[in-house]
């Protein structure tokens, strides 16, 4: 098993962080993972891992991974950034495969180490024993989107369990250009609404249903967003036990999920999208 002492040979990392469940943190990015050959932005600092990537302009989601979720984590600079191949660090990760271990069977173990600008990400994974090193490139990160999604101008929010949510998006007609969100503090409160092939279709929930934990609708809000950005959010929804659904005076989505990890521990992934409109207009402008 990795050790999860510190070693000399420690001091020249800015970041230090061993799990003794690689799982715990793979499951997680898998939750964020677009597409193939992916670049994602590693935040580090003392509250942990944050992991952005960002698609079209109009989609982000942030991977949240708490210090608590770590044996060790040990930093020393406040904060670093670097951007990394999401697709080749799922790969290292899972090197060992990626199914959940049987009753009694043995994790992976992991030490992730980095140290600074230029540097290459490293990982040591250990699991009976046998013990594999990667070392990933990493880039000089970019400018993440900032779409301004303040909690002060958040106009609707709706806390729900995922079980009925996660029936909704498996019903809706992926035919459908857009994935159309009614939030109202009348009826039908919260509606999912597709326009496919084969027609229309919605999907509503009431306010008072034993799903919804918390329905703060404080006017009607109909915005549509492009149902090919918000499918990897399925990802999330899969994962999670609860949703956070909210929207600001802009029509922007935020999708906030709390993931419980097989050690117990909580994390969170959040996704911000742009209404339709918006994702037209930026389109333009690259033309």
């Amino acid at each position: 098993m990795l050790s999860t002492q510190p070693s000399d040979e420690d001091d020249q990392y800015v970041l230090v962080a061993k799990v003794d469940n690689a799982r715990n943190v793979s499951n997680i990015l898998k939750a964020v993972h677009f597409k193939e050959r992916e670049l994602a932005t590693v935040f580090a600092s003392e509250n942990g891992l944050k992991v952005t990537v960002e698609d079209a302009k109009c989609v982000q989601a942030n991977a949240f991974i708490q210090t608590g979720v770590f044996q060790e984590y040990n930093m020393t600079v406040d904060t670093t950034t670097f951007k990394i191949n999401l697709s080749i660090l799922l790969s290292c990760l899972n090197i060992f495969g990626s199914n959940p271990a049987s009753a009694g069977g043995a994790t992976p173990a992991l030490k992730m180490c980095y140290g600074g600008y230029g540097t290459p990400l490293m990982l040591m994974l250990e699991e009976n024993g046998v013990v594999t090193d990667c070392h990933i490139k990493t880039l000089e990160p970019d400018e993440t989107l900032d779409f301004n999604f303040n909690s002060t101008n958040v106009i609707n929010k709706i806390i729900m369990k995922s079980e009925c949510l996660k029936d909704a998006f498996q019903e809706l007609d992926m035919t459908s250009e857009v994935l159309e969100i009614l939030m109202s503090p009348d009826k039908p409160y919260f509606r999912m609404s597709t326009f496919g092939n084969a027609g229309s279709a919605y999907s509503d929930f009431p306010k008072d249903s034993d799903m919804v934990e918390v329905f703060q609708c404080t006017q009607t809000q109909t915005n549509r967003y492009k149902l090919v950005l918000l499918k990897p959010t399925v990802k999330a929804l899969m994962l999670c036990s609860k949703v956070s659904i909210r929207t600001d005076h802009r029509g922007f989505l935020s999708l906030q999920y709390m993931i419980r990890n097989e050690d117990g521990q909580i994390c969170f992934v959040e996704y911000y999208c742009s209404p339709d409109e918006e994702c037209d207009e930026d389109y333009e402008e690259d033309r």
